[in-house]
């Protein structure tokens, strides 16, 4: 019989033992089966998960908010201190823009995922990253002012009003701020951090993932040598570069250029790079007084006692004085709680000389001992040598970096001004279009080429009469269904649901960079055409009344849909919005839209043919295909009926018969599923590497038709398998037109905040 005492000795009373205080987890499907494809990913962060409801409006609760008393209350308490994590110079501020700034510095542009959208700080793995050390006291030391306001106000908008109001009590003048993030209610499963691996239970101090990266590709100091797509940090667990140089190098060439590389893989310029870096270190002090590795483990994995805070630090107080977070010690400027010019002042005033934190990381002090000193944080009277990171020096030896310093020595107004639009679009960067702004400071009166503007809506839009008109003269232009659908649906299918980022509205495919993509050439002879037909409307419309081109990309796609439903045996209408606008060339970032290229679409069977150089020959096309239906904010039943139907309209990029399972193209059928399902027919590798098929009949032998990767995982995958038998069964054909024409229009409006907001 099992006892108490046989608990408490270890032996598991449920078939395991224990494993680190607690009983052994099952293994996962990842451990079991490396290689599966975890389509679940697209139903993260789910209704269950949210114990607010699909019903509750964040808009209308954050404007009930007395805005002007929220940030009086962020004032009142940055300027505080409590005995259980006392304020640096008794100011909370630099530590909260810290916290502010690593929320949102997780963003990266090569997928639009990570920033301040989500409050996702508060979950692993960001939580637990060594470079968010602390950043757990940071959020309960302002959990009064989420309490008092509760649900009207979420942790990622309170994260980066307090870290803004910070800024503006040290006397910085900022940009604005807008609210409008929704919280999430559980952890990112879904975006890739990168391949290292950390056993918790077997490091030597919490800083060790830190220098285990395997990220980089090429030799350091060739021109091939770069950071692997998507990710942008330099190392794992660090929100940018390690302040020491790379791998503690204290090497600041080196440095500069892996800021250089994940700052531009953050979306800043070399100007918003400096800018950032200078803003950010005239605040403050870094922290480096006891060794990692007498730091207990992060909050992800600290004992319950802990409560959800981590990084338990055992010398004296385990703050104040003794504080522990990055391992370096000391500030960059004699004022560290207002706004000034001596961060860039210093650092090129004198010489520096590498020397160790008390925690043994590589630092720099001035070499002049009539250098100014900069006050304790704690003990009055006390004063200590000022500090550079590796990273500081980066800016000085940089020849691009430099000269950008010395504009800003020489022009303070102009290096004030250009800080506070960067600190502006590092926190606002995800948010996606200004439709979504919330808040009496959320700045709309000036366009941003990063928020992607697309002009106001200056007219009546076409009404009932004038879309069905327009229906059928798209239709009788020549053009197909196919090459209609195809055109709406490579307009639309950019949008990534992670930064709001892509889609129809604006017309960008008629625009460079994306008009001169090959995955979108079918759409280029389309497009002409609706230019014609919008010239032709516009022209003797009456009342005032323009139809955009994006709105007529749009709808021929409506219209290809309800006409191959119609000649499948159903009759559906596809809902139309008008209320589009067109951008222009001027309004577009050429450089950042270019981020929204696919490396593979599935939809459209594209691969990139530098698809495996771009991946390092690891991913498979169907995991990227996944992470094409997640920023599209598919589930998996939608991302089933997406594919059936653009591969019954034959969406492919170069009209290919890859995957179109169907003698009867153009007309919406279940043909897909139905060959998929089929056991009359045997599946065959084409080439060696498995990336193509030949579909030969049982009988015969002989090749019915031929596919990718990205039309067979609908049949091989398990639960993908089983939403496709839904579509393939006797009862399915008409399930599938509705519930595609369902998914089609949603597509097609992921990007309409004007219509939700």
């Amino acid at each position: 019989m099992e006892t108490y005492t046989d608990v408490l000795s270890g032996k598991c009373p449920f078939g395991g033992d224990r494993v680190g205080g607690t009983f052994a987890s099952p293994p996962t499907l990842e451990q079991w089966y490396p290689d599966r494809l975890r389509v679940e990913t697209l139903h993260q962060n789910g209704p269950q998960a949210d114990p607010l409801g699909p019903d509750f409006d964040y808009k209308a609760a954050f404007e009930s908010i007395n805005y002007e008393e929220l940030k009086a209350d962020i004032r009142s308490f940055l300027t505080s201190s409590v005995s259980w994590w006392p304020s640096d110079y008794g100011n909370y501020g630099p530590q909260m823009i810290r916290m502010a700034w690593h929320s949102a510095g997780t963003y990266r542009i090569a997928d639009g995922r990570g920033g301040a959208g989500e409050g996702l700080q508060r979950f692993a793995p960001i939580s637990s990253w060594w470079d968010n050390g602390n950043t757990d006291k940071s959020r309960r030391l302002i959990w009064p002012i989420k309490q008092k306001y509760g649900n009207a106000l979420s942790w990622a908008d309170l994260m980066v009003l307090t870290g803004t109001v910070a800024l503006e009590i040290m006397n910085f003048p900022t940009y604005g701020f807008a609210g409008g993030r929704r919280d999430a209610w559980e952890a990112d499963n879904a975006t890739y951090w990168g391949p290292e691996l950390w056993d918790p239970h077997n490091v030597k101090s919490p800083d060790e993932m830190v220098n285990r990266d395997k990220r980089w590709r090429g030799q350091n100091g060739d021109p091939d040598y770069d950071l692997e797509q998507p990710l942008a940090a330099s190392h794992q667990a660090l929100i940018y570069v390690n302040p020491e140089g790379p791998y503690a190098s204290g090497d600041p060439a080196a440095s500069a250029h892996d800021i250089r590389v994940t700052f531009t893989r953050m979306a800043m310029n070399d100007v918003e790079t400096v800018a950032l870096i200078a803003g950010g270190h005239a605040f403050g002090k870094s922290h480096g007084m006891v060794k990692a590795d007498r730091i207990g483990p992060p909050p992800e994995i600290a004992p319950m006692e802990a409560m959800g805070l981590g990084w338990h630090n055992p010398e004296g107080k385990g703050s104040a004085e003794q504080t522990m977070t990055n391992g370096i010690e000391g500030s960059w400027v004699p004022n560290p709680t207002s706004w000034d010019n001596d961060y860039l002042t210093n650092l090129f005033k004198f010489d520096w000389k590498q020397t160790k934190s008390p925690a043994g990381a590589l630092q720099w002090e001035p070499t002049d001992p009539n250098a100014p000193r900069t006050p304790d944080a704690h003990i009055p009277g006390k004063t200590h040598p000022l500090m550079m990171m590796t990273s500081d020096i980066a800016l000085k030896v940089d020849p691009v970096y430099r000269e950008i310093c010395q504009k800003f020595l020489e022009d303070f107004d102009y290096f004030t001004l250009e800080f506070s639009k960067a600190w502006y679009k590092l926190t606002h960067r995800d948010m996606g279009p200004k439709e979504r702004y919330l808040g009496p400071e959320k700045k709309l009166e000036n366009d941003l080429i990063w928020q992607d503007p697309i002009p106001a809506l200056d007219h009546p839009v076409i009404d009932a009469a004038d879309i069905s008109a327009l229906k059928a003269e798209i239709l009788a232009s020549g053009h197909s269904v196919s090459d209609l659908a195809f055109t709406a649906f490579s307009s639309a299918s950019t949008y990534r649901k992670s930064d709001k980022r892509g889609g129809a509205n604006g017309a960008r495919i008629a625009l460079a960079p994306q008009i001169g993509w090959s995955v979108n050439r079918r759409a280029v002879p389309v497009i002409e055409t609706l230019r014609g037909v919008a010239s032709s409307f516009n022209g003797k419309a009456t009342g005032g009344k323009t139809v955009s081109l994006a709105d007529l990309i749009v709808l021929g796609g409506c219209a290809a849909v309800e006409k191959a439903a119609q000649e499948a045996g159903v009759d559906v209408t596809v809902p139309f919005a008008p209320g589009r606008m067109d951008t222009t060339s001027e309004l577009t970032d050429e450089a950042s839209f270019e981020w929204l290229k696919p490396v593979v679409d599935g939809f459209r069977n594209y691969i990139d043919d530098r698809f495996a150089e771009i991946t390092g020959g690891k991913v498979a096309p169907e995991e990227v295909f996944l992470d094409r239906a997640n920023l599209l904010a598919l589930t998996a039943p939608e991302w089933v009926v997406l594919a059936g139907g653009t591969r019954a309209l034959n969406l492919n990029h170069d009209g290919s018969n890859h995957g179109i399972f169907t003698d009867r193209v153009g007309v919406l059928t279940n043909d897909f599923f139905t060959v998929l399902t089929s056991m009359d027919y045997e599946w065959k590798k084409a080439d060696p590497a498995g990336m193509s098929f030949t579909l030969d009949d049982r009988e015969s032998g002989q090749t019915k038709y031929t596919a990718t990767r990205c039309d067979l995982v609908f049949g091989s995958n398990a639960q993908l398998r089983a939403v496709t038998e839904v579509y393939a069964g006797a009862d399915g054909h008409k399930r599938f037109v509705r519930d595609f024409v369902k998914v089609w229009d949603k597509v097609m409006n992921l990007d309409r905040f004007d219509l939700r907001v």
